[in-house]
């Protein structure tokens, strides 16, 4: 009996730690599982959670990870190029436009290269107009300045509340650029195709060249039942007119789905007429029926009014802008402007009953006087269509 006790004993003991270790094996095999579960559910979300994550942030938040889309407006550099994306383009662009908008989504356009940007030179003698105008300098406010070049964009930014760099893949606008070369009807082109994008974003616009000097506040003189309205070289006395010869330098636009299909049609028809600039294409399309066809507006801003170098405005009283057409060279241009913006300063100066006894007048031009035109043998037919005001400059 002890034996058998003895052997029960044994084996007794030996089944509890049988037991024993079976329990503590099961126990580490059920860690080992818990431990595998737990790491695969880390590396899952290391692999997919934080993936996912980001791409929702990137979706929800798109610009909490890029930054890098402000660098246009801070001037940190000229890194526009066509390559970058259509919407990062038009964030950018609406960022500046809707910051200088005044009331209904109007803002008031032009373009600057390095040659028209360096001091002194024709973008300084455009602000000064604005500072020394008749109720004009609140206007700076809703300016935009569209920059061809690093350096233009540079010096707008050092001196202007809006500015946009915008560039045309190939070319480079930074210098003086003639007339009807390849460059130059690149960059007019260009400029449409632009000014299209502002209005399809529907913001309405007064584009004007900045060798254009402003004296009034052109917005009572606008009519206000147009939707397209263009100064011109020459005015032959009615708004109606299509004979008038507009010039592309200045004009007022509504964004509405007429516009929009016009500048749509006037762009797609320099294809028909290859080798013309803008202004020559429009001299042409003016006529088509297709104007009449979507109802568009179009009127023609009077040169009383809204002058310039090839039918100057001839009362001071009633002047609203005065345009550098009609002109060979930038330095000529620079020349007769500072000129006519002493002759306004001199006007500002007079007592009340000299301003209204009209005996002011302009003395220019005088380098772009139309005899210097015929020193250069340029075709008279040429003056009358407006198109050596361009010769010498990108502007149209």
């Amino acid at each position: 009996m002890r034996i058998v006790g003895g052997g029960g004993s044994t084996t007794v003991g030996r089944l509890k730690r049988r037991s024993k270790m079976m329990i503590i094996h099961n126990s580490d095999s059920v860690g080992g599982v818990v431990f595998r579960r737990i790491l695969t559910l880390i590396l899952f979300f290391a692999f997919v959670g934080v993936p996912s994550l980001y791409l929702y942030s990137a979706v929800y938040h798109p610009f909490q990870f890029h930054s890098s889309s402000n660098n246009l407006l801070t001037g940190s550099a000229f890194s526009y190029n066509i390559n970058h994306s259509e919407d990062s383009e038009e964030i950018r662009l609406e960022r500046v436009l809707k910051e200088a908008s005044m009331g209904q989504r109007t803002v008031i356009l032009t373009t600057l290269n390095e040659a028209w940007a360096a001091p002194g030179s024709i973008f300084d003698l455009f602000l000064e107009s604005f500072r020394i105008g008749d109720d004009t300098s609140k206007l700076l406010n809703h300016l935009v300045i569209i920059a061809l070049d690093q350096k233009a964009f540079s010096r707008c930014l050092a001196v202007h509340s809006y500015c946009f760099p915008l560039s045309t893949e190939g070319v480079d606008f930074s210098k003086e650029a003639y007339f009807m070369t390849p460059d130059y009807l690149k960059m007019m082109w260009r400029r449409i195709a632009f000014l299209l994008s502002v209005l399809e974003m529907g913001y309405n616009f007064v584009f004007t060249d900045a060798d254009i000097m402003w004296f009034r506040d052109p917005f009572p003189r606008f009519y206000p039942d147009a939707d397209f309205q263009i100064a011109c070289d020459l005015f032959f006395g009615s708004s109606y007119d299509l004979q008038n010869r507009p010039n592309g330098g200045f004009n007022y636009v509504k964004s509405n789905n007429r516009t929009i299909e016009f500048y749509k049609f006037w762009y797609s028809s320099r294809d028909i007429h290859p080798g013309y600039h803008d202004q020559d294409v429009l001299n042409m399309i003016k006529f088509d029926p297709f104007i009449m066809e979507i109802g568009l507006k179009m009127r023609f801003l009077n040169t009383a009014y809204f002058g310039g170098f090839c039918e100057p405005s001839k009362d001071l009283n009633q002047v609203c802008t005065m345009h550098a057409n009609c002109c060979l060279g930038l330095d000529n241009k620079v020349h007769d402007l500072k000129i006519m913006l002493d002759d306004w300063r001199k006007f500002l100066s007079l007592p009340p009953t000299l301003k209204r006894s009209n005996l002011s007048a302009w003395r220019v031009p005088q380098n772009c006087s139309l005899a210097s035109l015929h020193t250069n043998n340029l075709p008279m037919e040429n003056v009358e269509e407006g198109e050596v005001g361009e010769i010498g400059d990108i502007q149209n």
